[in-house]
């Protein structure tokens, strides 16, 4: 059974209660009897392997319901038991409340939450990314991690299970054709015949241009690419002979003074939690509008994620006792970067120490005031102290640093290059997450091939130290047949001249949104240092620090333009019947 909703998201109140649901998403069922299964969202099941599949729900087999191609919520129940299960990047999130014997879940916190936002959390993740992965930004919400699922039961009892199954290592020659097909057909799932075109993202890289190029052969593709002087000349001209490789139609937009990030312009709606992409909304409504109202935008989100591996392998390597190989990667590595290999050399080595010793020592730091120095080359680490962490007040590192700590109690053994796929991972599904309801606003409805569970799963298992230390290796060892100009290609254009530019011209706005904001008024960031920061940036002078100071800029952004309200308990569509 199939039917279509107008708003992206589900609810419901423990097991065996009905759910809600809406957002231009299919909703597919298969029952027998009190065994039921539904799939929310871009499933690759046929009704034969849905039907199939409630033996596995029968049985409490539930991993084996996320492995379909696609992007998707699975609910199942058996008698007593409902199992609520997103995907391994966080992108279909689950959340829940716990009152006594009562469970409420949703795919929006927003919808399970009291009150506000929970300021001192939201500044730890500036300063120091995510490491409350069971935490949402909402106080008493918690969040399944990507790759758990929520099994709920009569009575109250909640139990968090790992979903993710993950397949043995495989080396490069055997792992790199499975993680092909699975891309591959992650793309044709989106591209089912008779049904229109559908729009895709082509900046020139390789990863949106492998969607681009998967794509064509199964249907009509219409390509849109951003250009304007500060973006990469050759990036553009990657785009267009992609394009035109691919025999697809290509819309080039030029874009202006009036598409420079960091405008926050009005009337562009806000989501549950900070976007990244809320800086970029008019570039975006430029370059999107040829393919607004299509029924699927196709991307390369999540393709650095699963194609790169980066210097997490030089710890990933003295972990496992391989000390020299590991000094010989580093050197080559400073080399490159024209950095000297002594200091990199030391990072690494600190990062083999562990997790928990990594959180510990950033909790010292931070409470002591002592921030990282700023304009070197910086390996791979647990976790990157920037220049958030100088715009702490007194109030913001106490805080900041016992949240720290209470996550180094809690932190298990990792294994570096594990730790750096699944922390890169959940950080790009939280991203694409919550640009929802700016696609929604321009009118695209996103699919992000990449971060398909099989995909993941297929990238994942190629071991890290059998891939050749070339760029995106696994990608033309995997797709052969793409052009070999595409898959040969090592540079890579950025928009940070772009976003620079856009600090300049909207300074004066940008201060005001640091000064006034939730998280100065409540002491916890020193308004006048992150501004300084802003003020040297805007002058163009350097580039550092240019990602801490967008993530705070959208932070403040947010917390002062609410989220669209939750829609109605009229769109329930039953009572709890456990």
């Amino acid at each position: 059974m199939n039917s279509t909703f107008e708003v992206m998201w589900m609810a419901g109140n423990g097991p065996g209660t009905a759910v809600r649901s809406g957002g231009g998403v299919t909703v597919r069922t298969a029952a027998d009897g009190p065994v039921q299964l539904t799939a929310v969202g871009e499933c690759g099941a046929t009704e034969e392997q849905l039907h199939a599949a409630l033996d596995a729900v029968a049985d409490g087999r539930w991993a084996q319901l996320t492995m379909w191609s696609g992007s998707y919520w699975v609910i199942a129940d058996r008698p007593g038991e409902r199992l609520v299960c997103g995907d391994l990047a966080g992108l279909r999130a689950v959340f829940y409340t716990l009152n006594g014997a009562i469970v409420r879940w949703a795919s929006r916190a927003r919808d399970l939450a009291d009150g506000s936002p929970d300021l001192p959390l939201l500044t730890a993740r500036l300063v120091a990314t995510d490491h409350w992965p069971d935490h949402s930004l909402y106080p008493g919400v918690r969040a399944v991690p990507g790759g758990g699922a929520l099994l709920l039961a009569c009575g109250g009892s909640v139990r968090l299970i790992d979903v993710t199954a993950m397949p043995s290592r495989r080396p490069l020659a055997e792992g790199a054709p499975v993680f092909g097909k699975a891309l591959t057909d992650a793309v044709a799932l989106r591209m089912p015949g008779g049904q229109g075109p559908v729009g895709a993202d082509l900046s020139g890289g390789l990863d949106s241009s492998t969607a681009v190029l998967l794509a064509a052969p199964l249907g009509e593709v219409r390509a849109v690419t951003y250009s304007d002087p500060y973006t990469s000349g050759e990036d553009t001209a990657f785009a267009v002979r992609v394009a035109e490789h691919a025999g697809v139609r290509h819309h080039v937009v030029a874009g202006g003074p009036a598409q420079l990030s960091f405008d926050f312009a009005e009337g562009v709606p806000a989501g549950d939690e900070p976007c990244l992409s809320a800086a970029n909304a008019s570039m975006e409504a430029a370059y999107l509008a040829p393919v607004a109202g299509l029924r699927r935008h196709l991307t390369g989100h999540g393709g650095d994620v699963v194609l790169s591996i980066g210097s997490a392998r030089f710890v990933g390597l003295l972990q496992a006792g391989h000390r020299h190989q590991a000094h010989r990667q580093v050197v080559a590595w400073a080399r490159a970067q024209n950095a000297a290999p002594g200091s990199l050399w030391q990072q690494v080595r600190e990062a083999s120490a562990g997790y928990s010793h990594a959180l510990a020592q950033a909790a010292a730091r931070i409470a002591a005031g002592r921030t990282p120095a700023s304009g070197r080359v910086r390996a791979w680490s647990w976790l990157q102290l920037g220049a958030a962490a100088s715009w702490l007040t007194d109030d913001g590192r106490e805080a900041v640093a016992g949240l720290l700590r209470h996550a180094a109690h809690q932190a298990r053994d990792r294994r570096a290059v594990e730790f750096a796929q699944w922390d890169a991972l959940y950080f790009t599904g939280a991203c694409s997450r919550a640009a929802a309801p700016l696609d929604a606003f321009h009118r695209v409805r996103p699919a992000h091939p990449f971060l398909d569970n099989e995909v993941v799963r297929a990238a994942f298992a190629v071991d890290p130290f059998n891939r050749p230390c070339v760029f995106k290796s696994l990608l033309a060892a995997a797709l052969p047949e793409l052009p070999w100009w595409l898959t040969s290609r090592q540079s890579k254009g950025n928009f940070t001249a772009w976003r620079l530019a856009g600090l300049a011209r909207h300074l004066p706005h940008l201060r005001d949104l640091i000064r006034t904001s939730p998280l100065a008024e409540a002491g916890l960031i020193d308004a006048s240092a992150a501004i300084r920061s802003l003020e040297i940036l805007a002058r163009g002078e350097h580039s550092t620090g240019l990602a801490d100071l967008h993530m705070l800029l959208v932070a403040c952004h947010w917390l002062t333009n609410p989220p669209a309200p939750t829609p109605g308990a009229e769109h329930m569509e039953g009572a709890a019947r456990c």
